[in-house]
């Protein structure tokens, strides 16, 4: 029975743990991107594979979700699992290690860790606050995502302990078991991350591999029903990568104010911070609180003042939106401000998908010869101005390019090229450059 709760347990967390990252295959690849960084494990050579890699481990683990849930080529299975939960494991662990020690520098064991790991107390990993298991569908602290792996390690091994035990079922028990892990799943989905989309995507494939395997009775059979569930979930993560996420989980989604997401509400906590004053009374420098009013003792003469922040309040869910000219200018507000206004988004202007320029171009001059007159479109990149200017020269690019930080410029859109619409600082729509419309369509439904 405690088999059978694992396997239920971990291949629902599985599957809904994969299809929220195959749903933004290009963020998990961010993330795989800053743990390949020189200063945390200084494997720069895999960042043009993060991309692919980003969908293999997305592949994997509804894969292995679905064999556990199977019972089917278990010993292959379990040690798969296992594997990887231990990856994940001390992936997870070393985030949190690091990360104490980062905000911990005076703790004694620091020099100890340091000189077995080497890497462990490096300030380059301080800004990794969460392992990107859930993108940013679910954000753990690292000592979160710590404890869950290590329990989800604790059931793998009971998984793999009773692999021998493990055969594949009839149709009745697999029915109980699939219809125990929809309600997992919807509950995980529904409860969790309020995404109906991996409750679907587990009907459908249920009944597939369901039919594969009543209908199948050589022994390629759960080598085919491997290779139905990766086909399915291959074909998602694809597409949103040539598209945009089904889902967006992100602070700039459609329907959001970027303008009220750039302020914390009145209520919400704030940070608080702990003085330490240093005086010299007597001759002698002493420390004090700021209930102690060391200002107020006679003679006493200061010498310094320390600020700890001891409580982080609210950080308001946009705090790093902030556009500017070549000159300096912030143009924020005034973009926020504006009735309807395009932007057109490249993280990175050198690496983006020239090709479909034009169609911005088109769109741009579309929007500029209106008669009821058009929203403005601005360019928005992280690059220097020569890039820019080299660019625009290039590819005769007319509208003003604004900068902006890059990590900003990745969370807004998942494409390079992208396309947002704003109303009023309120995002209206969201177009990878796969699927920009023509102006004339904008107009009828949108520019209302």
């Amino acid at each position: 029975m405690l088999s059978r709760i694992s396997r239920l347990l971990v291949g629902s967390l599985f599957i809904v743990s994969g299809l929220i990252k195959a749903n933004d295959p290009i963020g998990f690849s961010y993330k795989l991107n800053d743990y390949f960084a020189a200063g945390v494990f200084n494997m720069p050579w895999l960042d043009p594979w993060a991309l692919e890699l980003s969908v293999l481990v997305c592949v994997a683990e509804i894969v292995l979700g679905v064999a556990v849930l199977f019972g089917a080529r278990m010993k292959l299975a379990s040690w798969s699992l296992l594997i990887l939960m231990i990856f994940f494991t001390f992936l997870t662990g070393y985030t949190a290690i690091a990360n104490w020690f980062f905000d911990n520098p005076e703790s004694g064991l620091t020099n100890f860790f340091e000189g077995i790991f080497g890497f462990v107390a490096r300030e380059d990993i301080s800004y990794m606050k969460d392992c990107g298991c859930f993108g940013d569908a679910i954000k753990l602290t690292p000592w979160e995502s710590f404890a869950k792996d290590i329990l989800l390690l604790v059931f793998s091994v009971i998984i793999f302990l009773k692999r021998h035990q493990t055969k594949p079922e009839d149709l009745k028990t697999d029915l109980i078991n699939l219809a125990a892990s929809g309600l997992l799943i919807a509950a995980f989905s529904l409860g969790m991350v309020n995404w109906y989309f991996p409750m679907a995507f587990a009907l459908v494939s249920f009944g597939v591999l369901l039919g594969i395997k009543n209908m199948m009775k050589s022994d390629v059979r759960d080598w085919i029903m491997s290779a139905a569930a990766a086909v399915l979930s291959t074909w998602f993560s694809l597409y949103c990568i040539m598209h945009l996420p089904v889902k967006d989980f992100r602070p700039y989604k459609i329907g959001n104010n970027i303008s009220e997401l750039k302020e914390c509400p009145p209520d919400a906590p704030q940070d608080v911070y702990k003085d330490t004053w240093y005086y010299k009374v007597n001759g002698e420098v002493k420390t004090y609180t700021t209930a102690d009013e060391p200002w107020k003792i006679e003679g006493a003469e200061f010498v310094n003042r320390e600020t700890e922040l001891i409580f982080k309040g609210c950080e308001p869910p946009i705090h790093d939106f902030v556009l500017e000219d070549a000159d300096g200018n912030d143009y924020t507000e005034d973009i926020l401000a504006e009735p309807f206004i395009f932007l057109a988004i490249s993280y990175d202007i050198n690496a983006a998908n020239a090709d479909f320029q034009v169609a911005l171009n088109a769109l741009n001059e579309g929007a500029l010869n209106d008669p009821d007159g058009g929203p403005y479109m601005y360019g928005l990149a992280s690059n220097t101005y020569a890039e820019i200017d080299a660019y625009r020269h290039e590819h005769q690019v007319i509208y003003d390019v604004l900068t902006g930080d890059a990590t900003m410029l990745k969370t807004i859109i998942r494409a390079n090229p992208g396309l947002i619409l704003l109303k009023e600082g309120t995002v209206v729509g969201k177009w990878h450059y796969n699927d920009l419309p023509i102006y004339e369509t904008f107009k009828s439904e949108y520019l209302r």
